[in-house]
């Protein structure tokens, strides 16, 4: 846990690193030449921010994009010695990037990470790290023989409040877990949204909802503080509230492989939605709403208090204590000087891009689950969540109708606390 801290306490209101007079010397001499595959909306955001100098360590060397008009976009915004392609594979195979940073439809992640690899360049890719985890798992075999640097794109991993959460679970001090709450439903989306391109929410495009757009944060957050659930019983409503063919309202049950129990529940379609995670341990009550975190603590634990205490209505007393938060992070910003850092100075990853698979296989089990009505184990059986996946993709329809670009600023707040 301390260093992954570290990435963060030497990071200024900028998200630039301070550094002393001779490592600014080296920043300035040796940069990570980066290309930006995509500059939709995630991809726009991120070459903002490395020409408004926040990623002191990195040069937008290269971007590419399929549609005419943002390649026209870049054109006007990037620096001039930016080249632009078509596509990302004439990008990545031009080899003039040290590394890419995939910010395409979700079914192209791996694909365009295997080819990178191949052409010996390091990968960020935004989340999630693809549809389905027999995809993903070959991308992460790729990743590991190359021995190349590969995150993947967990800006709430930077939340002060999330690792405060990971390092009080993670260290057992307050015990086991024994209940995990998440309710997150607002990640409100409106009609206007999923018209914005033909891509969006389709199973051949997308190849899932709120899931695989909106929750790949929290489904890596829930399992990189509570450890990965091992059964899971989903329902997921298609086309609840908005004109869609994917899910847009979730609800899940989850066993962990201790006995402990979770539900999840997510929605696009709620106004105003709910975001309150809360993770009941032997010893303690840790509750993250409002970007706060409290926490209430036990004099004893309750499984010992529970077949010790004569008063059979008495529960066992407690306090909210106080709770000092780590540096703040920067989110994206971070985690892409992070990622220049592994590349230039081996300094740690916010999020090892192999990890991405960890979220995707609960995301894939509610899907499963819903789709066959049973209850599912992870790992999930790949063979028949992709048979079951071509099912939906076979049914897809095509969206017609011109692209629209959204400015993202302030649109995270459901991966908030």
């Amino acid at each position: 846990m301390a260093a992954f801290q570290d990435i963060f306490q030497d990071v200024d209101h900028t998200g630039e690193r301070d550094l002393g007079v001779s490592e600014r010397t080296e920043v300035i001499m040796d940069k990570v030449k980066l290309g930006i595959i995509g500059v939709g909306n995630m991809g726009t955001g991120h070459a903002k921010n490395i020409m408004a100098g926040k990623c002191p360590e990195v040069e937008l060397t290269a971007v590419a994009d399929l549609d005419p008009k943002r390649r026209e976009w870049a054109k006007e915004h990037c620096p001039e010695s930016t080249v632009i392609f078509e596509s990302g594979d004439e990008l990545i195979d031009s080899c003039i990037c040290d590394a890419v940073l995939i910010a395409v439809p979700h079914y192209d992640h791996p694909m365009l990470a295997i080819r990178a690899f191949g052409k010996g360049q390091h990968v960020m890719s935004e989340k999630p790290a693809g549809v389905y985890t027999k995809q993903v798992r070959e991308m992460n075999e790729v990743a590991e023989k190359s021995g190349l640097v590969f995150g993947m794109m967990f800006n709430q991993r930077t939340n002060a409040v999330y690792r405060k959460m990971h390092e009080l679970v993670q260290s057992g001090q307050y015990g086991q877990i024994k209940r995990v709450n998440w309710l997150i439903t607002n990640w409100y989306r409106a009609q206007s949204y999923y018209d914005s391109g033909s891509w969006r929410a389709t199973w051949d495009g997308e190849g899932g909802g709120v899931l695989l757009n909106q929750c790949p944060h929290n489904l890596d957050l829930l399992q990189w503080i509570c450890g990965l659930p091992v059964r899971v019983q989903g329902f997921a409503h298609n086309g609840k509230w908005h004109n869609i063919e994917v899910e847009d309202d979730v609800t899940a049950y989850m066993e962990f492989e201790n006995g402990a129990t979770g539900v999840f529940i997510t929605s696009t379609g709620d106004a105003p939605g709910t975001n309150r995670f809360e993770v009941d341990l032997e010893k303690a009550k840790i509750v993250c709403e409002n970007d706060t975190l409290s926490v209430y603590e036990l004099e004893v634990n309750e499984r010992e208090h529970c077949f010790t205490v004569k008063n059979g209505f008495k529960a066992p007393e407690g306090k909210y204590v106080e709770v000092e938060l780590p540096e703040p992070g920067y989110g994206h910003v971070s985690v892409l000087n992070a990622f220049a850092g592994k590349i230039l100075h081996g300094t740690p990853l916010v999020a090892e891009g192999v990890e991405g698979i960890r979220g995707l296989s609960i995301s894939n089990a509610i899907h499963l689950s819903a789709w066959t009505g049973k209850v599912v184990s992870i790992p999930v059986d790949e063979d028949q969540f992709l048979e079951e996946l071509n099912k939906k993709r076979a049914t897809s329809k095509i969206k017609t109708g011109e692209a629209v670009h959204f400015d993202t600023r302030g649109s995270y707040e459901g991966a908030k606390s």
